[in-house]
């Protein structure tokens, strides 16, 4: 009983990792291509700087909120394991 619930709070931590790793990298590339946009939108017309300045910033901080959502979803499974609950269940633990 203990190697399996060894091997399900393993296998979450692996998961929760390359879940996070995804997050981070995917708001870094939101980023990226934000702000080249931005500057192809200046470069384009520079009298419309503030506009997109504020757009850009609006659009930036609604791209941040997807990690944190994601660090909250991977919080419940490192302390609230729900696959741990079903090995137990399924054990007769």
């Amino acid at each position: 009983m203990e190697a399996a619930m060894a091997t399900v709070y393993g296998s979450t931590a692996i998961a929760v990792g390359i879940i996070l790793a995804a997050a981070g990298l995917g708001s870094a590339l939101g980023w990226g291509l934000i702000c080249s946009k931005f500057l192809e939108g200046i470069a384009r017309q520079p009298e419309m700087r503030p506009q997109l300045m504020g757009q850009m910033l609006f659009t930036g901080g609604l791209m941040e909120a997807f990690p944190m959502i994601v660090l909250g979803m991977a919080m419940w499974f490192v302390f609230a394991n729900p696959f741990a609950a079903a090995v137990q269940a399924s054990i007769g633990g």
